[in-house]
């Protein structure tokens, strides 16, 4: 269940005097005192269950209710499997890094995004390395263009305390 959702009320939980009161196959029976309402639900063995409260005077509907919260419940479930969470990865580098290091970074970032993830390429600054920030952007558009066939850049590099940070996405597939 979702945290948002709130419960509908039923049966004997429904205060107001009259409702619009819609039968179990959709047909529409008029507005109708709740309580006469609530006798045609319990003729049927079924619940009313107040759909739409906002309105005036309010929906009704005769329906089984614990019918209906299973099959909520489904479509809840199936919703959840079919959205795909996307994760942040972070790549973390020196400013002194060489090259074949370079290279394993980028390949390690190319994994994150061809598996659809979001990566973080973060630059740490150590010591005096803090005066030679212009080393660290030239650092990152190397990076950029290593990674540029697999993904783009979300956030360009940006200094975030000692470190410069920025966040790639991987491509659109076509």
């Amino acid at each position: 269940m979702s945290i948002a959702k709130k419960e509908l009320l039923i049966n004997g939980s429904i205060r107001e005097k009259e409702v619009r009161t819609i039968d179990s196959d959709g047909s529409q029976l008029g507005v109708l005192p709740t309580r006469q309402a609530l006798s045609m639900a319990y003729d049927k063995d079924m619940d009313l269950v107040m759909i739409s409260p906002g309105a005036q005077p309010p929906v009704c509907k005769i329906m089984d209710y614990g019918k209906y919260r299973f099959e909520q419940s489904k479509r809840d479930k199936e919703a959840k499997k079919k959205q795909k969470v996307i994760e942040n990865k972070e790549v973390r580098m020196g400013l002194n890094i060489d090259t074949h290091d370079l290279e394993t970074k980028v390949g390690q970032a190319t994994k994150f995004l061809s598996a659809g993830n979001k990566v973080k390429v973060s630059i740490r600054f150590r010591g005096r390395e803090l005066a030679h920030k212009n080393l660290g952007f030239e650092l990152m558009e190397r990076f950029t263009a290593l990674c540029e066939e697999v993904g783009t850049i979300d956030k360009p590099p940006k200094m975030e305390g000692r470190s410069l940070v920025a966040f790639f996405s991987a491509k659109a597939a076509k």
